[in-house]
C-alpha cells in the first residue's frame, strides 16, 4: 500500500516545545504517511510547518481573559471540534498525533466524535490542563518525563522521552559570526517568542560579562525590540533567532533559559549546565518544575524571575566565574555543573513513539 493509504493527522501550535517535536516525527515518517498539519491563525507553525504538509489553520485564541470573555472563549475551543470533525472527513484521517496545548481539545473531541485514533504527546513534567483532562480520551499518552505518569492515573500513559530537533543528533560546529576565542561562550535564550523579563536581567549582567571577555551569544526573539542602548562589543553578539540552535548549544558553556519542556529536553541532551528562569506566569508553575529537573542535579541553578532578580543573576554569574587565585581550577562552579549533567543519558525518544504511530498503518 502506499502513503497515500496512511493518512496522519498532526495538531501541533504555538510554541517551538509543542511544534519542533511534531515535526521531527514528521520528518521521519514522511515517507509511508499522508501528513496533514492542524494549527492555529497567526501562530508560529504558520513559519515553521514545511509546505510538504498541508497545514489547515483554526481561528480561536488561547484563553487568556477572565469573566465572561472567558467563557466565551472556551465555547469557540468547542466549536472548533466540528471544523476539525470535518478536516478529519475530508482527508480521510486514520490517526491522530497531538503534542498538547488548547488545539487538543478541539481535536481530541473530534477525535472522539468520528471514532479516529489519536495519541496526545505531553513533555512538561506536569501535564497541562488539555493532557489532564481529555488525556483519558486518547489512545495513548506519550510523556517525556517518568514521574508524569502520576498525574494521569487514568490515562493509558507510555515514558517515550521528547524527541528533539534533528540537528541535536549530530556534530555542529560553531557558526562562523560567533566570537572566537578561547573564553568562555553563554547562549541566552528565551525561545522564539523571546522573554523581555529574561532580557532586562542580562542587560544588567552584560558590563560585567563583556569586561571579563566573556562571549555572549542572545537570542531575544522576534517579539522583542532590540534595546538600541546596548553597547557595541565584539565578544557580544544579538540575534533574533536562529535555525540551528544546536550548534550553538553543543559548543557553549553555559545556558541562560527559560524552562519550557524543550530547552529542558535539549540541556539534558547536550548536557550542558544553565541558568534558568521559569516563566513567571506559566500554568501550574510549570516551568520552575521542569527546572528543578536539571536542579535538583545539580547540573542548573534555578532564578525565578521577580523584584531583583537581575542583581541576583549577576551576582550568579560573578560566582560562577570568579577567577581563582591560585588560577589551577578555573571556574570551578562550572566545571562542577558540567560534571553532574553527564548523569542524564542521551536516548533518542524517536523510534518508541514511531513504533507506537506504526501500529496505527493500514499496511501493517
Amino acid at each position: 500500500m502506499n502513503k497515500a493509504e496512511n493518512n496522519l493527522l498532526i495538531a501541533a501550535s504555538g510554541t517551538g516545545g509543542h511544534i519542533f517535536p511534531a515535526l521531527t516525527i514528521a520528518e521521519e515518517i514522511y515517507d509511508y504517511w499522508e501528513i496533514t498539519w492542524l494549527g492555529i491563525k497567526s501562530r508560529c507553525e504558520v513559519d515553521l510547518v514545511p509546505k510538504k504538509y498541508s497545514l489547515f489553520l483554526l481561528d480561536f485564541e488561547t484563553p487568556s481573559k477572565k469573566n465572561i470573555f472567558l467563557i466565551l472563549q472556551y465555547i469557540r475551543i468547542i466549536f472548533a471540534s466540528f471544523r476539525v470533525l470535518k478536516i478529519i472527513n475530508q482527508r480521510k484521517i486514520d490517526l491522530i498525533l497531538t503534542t498538547g496545548g488548547y488545539i487538543s481539545a478541539p481535536t481530541i473531541i473530534a477525535a472522539k466524535l468520528s471514532n479516529t485514533p489519536i495519541i496526545i504527546h505531553e513533555s512538561n513534567l506536569e501535564p497541562g490542563l488539555v493532557t489532564k483532562y481529555f488525556g483519558r480520551l486518547c489512545n495513548y499518552v506519550l510523556v517525556g518525563f517518568k514521574d508524569t505518569n502520576k498525574y494521569l492515573r487514568q490515562c493509558r500513559t507510555f515514558y517515550t522521552g521528547t524527541p528533539l530537533r534533528q540537528q541535536f543528533y549530530t556534530s555542529n560546529k560553531l557558526p562562523d559570526w560567533v566570537p572566537n576565542s578561547e573564553e568562555p561562550l553563554i547562549l541566552i535564550m528565551g525561545g522564539s517568542q523571546g522573554a523581555k523579563g529574561l532580557n532586562q536581567m542580562l542587560y544588567y549582567s552584560l558590563d560585567f560579562l563583556l569586561e571579563n571577555n566573556i562571549r555572549v551569544v542572545h537570542l531575544i526573539g522576534y517579539n522583542e525590540n532590540i534595546d538600541l542602548n546596548i553597547k557595541r562589543n565584539t565578544n557580544y553578539v544579538r540575534r533574533r533567532f536562529i535555525s540551528n540552535i544546536a550548534a550553538l548549544m553543543q559548543n557553549c558553556d553555559l545556558v541562560i533559559s527559560r524552562s519550557g519542556a524543550g530547552a529542558i529536553n535539549e540541556l539534558m541532551y547536550t548536557q550542558k549546565p544553565s541558568i534558568l528562569i521559569p516563566f513567571p506566569n506559566s500554568k501550574n508553575n510549570h516551568q520552575e518544575k521542569n527546572a528543578l529537573i536539571l536542579s535538583s542535579a545539580g547540573g542548573a541553578i534555578i532564578i525565578n524571575q521577580k523584584l531583583n532578580s537581575n542583581i541576583f543573576l549577576k551576582e550568579t554569574l560573578e560566582r560562577i566565574f570568579e577567577k581563582e587565585k591560585d588560577n589551577k581550577s578555573k571556574f570551578e562552579i562550572l566545571q562542577i555543573m558540567q560534571k553532574n549533567m553527564l548523569a542524564f543519558d542521551k536516548n533518542n525518544p524517536k523510534k518508541k513513539i514511531i513504533r507506537i504511530l506504526n501500529q496505527f498503518r493500514n499496511d501493517l
